[in-house]
């Protein structure tokens, strides 16, 4: 039996594919610039061919930070070319002002605005490549669930909000005391004998087994599954499935089988790595808390007019291994904002000043904290430190919280990056997921990516 599945492209290969061609058709039409019109600002030689690296760098790095490698916005055709416009002109007017590295300037500004051109018409023919062809639906993935049929809807949109070319065909009941049909969004159940029938005909990709209850794989079906997996058919388990597309651990998953997800990443225990992150962290602290007394006197005059009151304030957060420590920032709430008690700021919340949205949205409130990264309290880069009274909270409700503590808060990190303001305890099981992902995979390449969503962040003023 075998299934004539469509052609898909999973996410991190849809990623390679954007980085790849947009550096390709860059660096190809300016070749052919080069060789048809003898065009000198850039023509590569191979006396000069560190220039394309350099100029792939500098695309790649804004390319990044300006989110034209979210595949949200890279499926968008307004959002996409407002992207490839920052992209272009910031990596023009750099590479323009970086004549050590590359070419010296021309003394003909027609080949400047030449130069500009020609990037910007080479990701915009590339972009519109891939939103015709790679970001259609001809490229999706059709799978079939193996779960209960009062867990498909919330497992379901779990992955398709995520990645909408991962679509749920069917799914099987693997209830054993439940035999009435159900139906979800157009998703069918699946009778275990039309199985082979189903994944024909639809052109099925995979299954993804969800399933919580051993007693719901039956021996029948064991022995369908073990029959097409003899016949090189896909089978995976959900939890895998939804941490390689959303880069969450699914922790609302995996009850108390702590162990698939323990120990986390040897990043956490290598003494390289850290020293390596520690002094990089210093440096970034020093140079944070500088450019902060360089712009302190306009805070100081917005806090006088927009703030009225003391500019800074200190409060209790909990940091590795549960240790108390006293957290520093910007005041941006008004003056006795929980006289009523602690409560999760909101959306539009009401106790914030006006300048005070302005450094939440800047992110500048967390300038001082470069002060607790020095002291050691926290990092650069970690799960964001919650105060006592909402972790002791949460952690009754909600599994492996405290796991958060196993390394020290940061200023910035996976889920700031990735998620939107948390307000109910929904959103900080999300966000839980994001941070049990980053201690799982914590890795410079994984540091240096939420550094630059962290840039998109502040560029975009999309803080918190």
């Amino acid at each position: 039996m075998t299934s004539q599945s469509k052609m898909h492209f999973e996410i991190s290969e849809r990623k390679i594919l954007l980085r790849f061609f947009d550096v390709v058709f860059v660096l190809g039409i300016l070749h052919l610039l080069g060789v048809i019109l003898d065009f000198h600002y850039f023509k590569i030689t191979e006396s000069n061919f560190y220039w394309t690296i350099v100029l792939s760098t500098y695309i790649l790095f804004f390319g990044s930070v300006f989110e034209m490698y979210n595949l949200q916005i890279a499926s968008n055709q307004f959002q996409v070319i407002k992207s490839i416009v920052l992209v272009s002109s910031t990596t023009v007017l750099l590479y323009l002002l970086t004549p050590i590295i590359t070419p010296e300037l021309p003394e003909n500004r027609l080949q400047i605005l030449l130069f500009y051109v020609s990037i910007l018409l080479s990701l915009f023919v590339w972009r519109m490549i891939y939103l015709k062809f790679f970001a259609s639906t001809r490229f999706g993935k059709k799978v079939i669930l193996i779960c209960d049929k009062e867990e498909l809807e919330e497992l379901v949109k779990g992955l398709q909000s995520v990645d909408p070319h991962y679509k749920i065909e069917g799914y099987i009941n693997s209830d054993t005391q439940e035999t009435n049909e159900f139906k979800f969004n157009f998703i069918n159940n699946i009778e275990l004998e039309n199985i082979e029938e189903f994944i024909i005909k639809n052109s099925i990709s995979e299954i993804v087994i969800a399933s919580q209850k051993t007693e719901g794989i039956t021996v029948e079906l064991y022995n369908k599954l073990i029959g097409l997996l003899e016949n090189g058919f896909v089978i995976r388990e959900y939890t895998q499935v939804y941490e390689s597309i959303t880069q969450r651990i699914p922790v609302q998953y995996v009850s108390r089988d702590f162990y698939k997800y323990f120990p986390f990443s040897r990043s956490n225990h290598n003494k390289l790595y850290l020293i390596a992150v520690r002094l990089l962290e210093i440096l970034a602290s020093f140079l944070g808390l500088l450019g902060g007394l360089l712009i302190l006197p306009l805070i100081l005059i917005g806090n006088a007019i927009g703030n009225r009151g003391s500019l800074f304030y200190t409060q209790e957060r909990v940091g590795k291994s549960g240790k108390v420590f006293n957290i520093y920032k910007l005041r941006s709430m008004i003056i006795n904002a929980e006289s009523g008690g602690a409560v999760f700021a909101t959306v539009n919340d009401s106790r914030i000043t006006p300048f005070g949205k302005f450094l939440r949205k800047s992110r500048l409130d967390e300038v001082p904290q470069f002060i607790n990264v020095l002291k050691g309290d926290m990092s650069v880069i970690g799960p964001r430190p919650e105060r006592p009274v909402f972790v002791k909270e949460i952690a009754e409700i909600m599994p492996f919280y405290e796991t958060r503590h196993v390394i020290k808060p940061g200023l910035t990190g996976w889920a700031q990056v990735n998620y939107s303001y948390g307000e109910t305890l929904e959103d900080s099981l999300i966000k839980l997921q994001y941070d049990l992902y980053y201690i799982k995979h914590r890795s410079i390449f994984l540091d240096l990516n939420i550094v630059v969503k962290t840039i998109s962040t502040v560029l975009f003023y999309r803080g918190q």
